[in-house]
């Protein structure tokens, strides 16, 4: 993950954004872009424009970037969704830890349940 730009979307508790920052992330969130509320096209469309890599809990982004084939550089969708921010904390830096190879575009879901993070990668073809 090291290296990305991020764009954190609404559903991401600011305090998750606020700890990336911390971290050296260069991340933004709809709410500095004003596009909170706003239909999840044009969240894709702003972070391919700005090539930076949407941080979801949400499955529409990869639905877009699959199925319809919409460009992008790449979504990372945590699930379960809208937990307690420590608990997105705690899957982000499984991820970081597990160092996946995020060559753009991608799609990494990661999955936690209790201490257990899965990952699965996918890469759209355009």
């Amino acid at each position: 993950m090291n290296g990305l730009r991020l764009l954190s979307d609404e559903n991401i508790d600011p305090r998750v954004t606020a700890y990336l920052r911390e971290a050296g992330f260069d991340v933004t969130d709809v709410y500095d872009t004003g596009l909170r509320g706003c239909p999840d096209q044009q969240v894709l469309d702003l972070a391919y424009q700005q090539q930076r890599v949407i941080l979801t809990h949400d499955s529409d982004f990869g639905a877009m970037a699959i199925h319809q084939r919409q460009p992008m550089i790449g979504i990372i969708y945590l699930r379960p969704g809208h937990i307690d921010p420590a608990f997105t904390i705690a899957t982000l830096d499984a991820i970081r830890h597990a160092d996946p190879d995020l060559q753009t575009p991608f799609l990494l879901v990661a999955k936690r349940i209790g201490t257990r993070v899965t990952m699965r990668l996918r890469r759209p073809i355009h």
